[in-house]
């Protein structure tokens, strides 16, 4: 599929579009059920259903039949996703009523008999840790190590289906139900990975599908002067993912002045703040001194501002290298003087949107290394909240007064 000109609002649309069905009445639920003795699993449980813009209601529901092919696992935890915010503000993809969640993660409780191994092939039990990736529904052929590798254009993910009879779809309940079968779902077992860790698997492979789209270029290098635009969880997570791979010529640019802080700790060596410059001009001499006198070899745009975008081009080096990937959803026009900033300069760009499914398997180990080396991964999760508060998630979500928010089951 050529992405070039996509609008991610459609394609949800018309991936879902086919998945509505009629759902049984709702019993809301104030509190979690009570819990059955031992490891027994409840007859019900609840999701946080978004019923209406900006509004969760806990209902309960029963859970459904393990069918031979399909997994049924307790949740441990779920990120909050910028999608997610953006989902209960405005409802851009249409999808109320809606569970939503799909940096979510948990612990198998019950499987089918068809379930031996996860989508890379390794062994999985009851009791093993995963988290989900894609549902490849609509191109069940696709693999592990298929050399298309595709993202996650035209598949769907939990956390993004419409509401039906199953109701455990998204991250942010008690359960959620992974389908068998003819429905395309793909999981890891990351049971070698702590909670945060794994909450933060969906984001980091964002940024290790963008560094790798990065790569193709032929120019971002061990000893490659980089900038990095934009220090929310999305840039930070870039800024330590180059670290981690052995750059460490890396130049921060945000307006909070906490967030450029966090980023020397992820690997930046330099920071500019553009609160403190008026002008392009004023802020591409910043950038150009910070990095020695040089503008930069390769840069990473990581916000969904149309300006930031357009100023961009000014920080990169003739035959330089750009990797755009703030824009997961439609932020809106940005303006660039195609020849100034794009064509006299031969500026090399690349667009980077989600992940495959090779991206998750290389993002365990990127976590694993991350931890190694000294990295304050854990610290990107700012802020938790039991599912009870949900709503209150979002609204911190919105706010952006922490970094990463994650909703935790007690």
């Amino acid at each position: 599929m050529d992405m070039n000109n996509v609008n991610i609002e459609e394609i949800v649309k018309q991936v879902l579009s086919g998945m509505t069905g009629n759902a049984p009445a709702a019993t809301p639920a104030a509190s979690a059920p009570a819990a059955p003795a031992g490891n027994a699993i409840p007859k019900k449980a609840r999701v946080a259903m978004m019923t209406e813009k900006k509004h969760f209601e806990l209902q309960e529901y029963d859970l459904p039949e393990v069918g031979d092919d399909d997994i049924l696992v307790k949740v441990e935890g779920c990120g909050v996703c910028g999608t997610d915010a953006h989902e209960y503000k405005n409802d851009p993809f249409g999808l109320i009523p809606v569970v939503l969640g799909h940096e979510g993660t948990g612990e198998i409780v019950k499987m089918g008999k068809n379930v031996t191994v996860d989508t890379a092939g390794k062994p999985v039990k009851v009791g093993d840790k995963i988290v989900t990736c894609m549902i490849f529904k609509d191109d069940p052929e696709i693999t592990m190590f298929d050399l298309n590798k595709k993202n996650v254009g035209g598949a769907d993910v939990y956390g993004l289906l419409p509401d039906d009879d199953v109701k455990f779809n998204g991250w942010f309940a008690d359960y959620i139900f992974i389908r068998g079968g003819k429905f395309g779902s793909t999981f890891f077992n990351v049971s070698d990975l702590d909670l945060d860790s794994r909450i933060l698997i969906e984001p980091c492979a964002v940024l290790v599908h963008a560094v790798e789209r990065a790569k193709t270029t032929g120019i971002l290098k061990f000893n490659s002067r980089v900038v990095v635009q934009g220090c929310g969880p999305i840039g930070l997570i870039c800024i330590a993912v180059l670290h981690t791979m052995g750059v460490h010529n890396i130049c921060a640019v945000d307006g909070n002045e906490k967030r450029l802080e966090f980023a020397k700790r992820m690997g930046a060596n330099t920071t500019v703040n553009f609160m403190n410059f008026k002008g392009i001009e004023a802020l591409t001499e910043a950038v150009k001194e910070a990095q020695g006198g040089h503008l930069a070899d390769f840069a990473f745009q990581c916000t969904g501002n149309p300006k930031a975008h357009a100023n961009i081009y000014k920080f990169i080096r003739n035959g330089g290298g750009l990797c755009e990937l703030g824009f997961f959803i439609n932020g809106g026009d940005a303006t660039i003087n195609p020849h100034f900033d794009l064509c006299s300069k031969e500026i090399n760009l690349v667009g980077s949107w989600v992940y495959n499914l090779r991206d998750y398997a290389t993002t365990f180990d990127f976590l694993k290394r991350a931890k190694a080396i000294g990295l304050p991964m854990s610290e990107l999760i700012t802020d938790k909240y039991p599912l009870e508060e949900i709503n209150e998630a979002l609204e911190k979500n919105l706010s952006m007064t922490g970094l990463k928010i994650a909703v935790v089951n007690k």
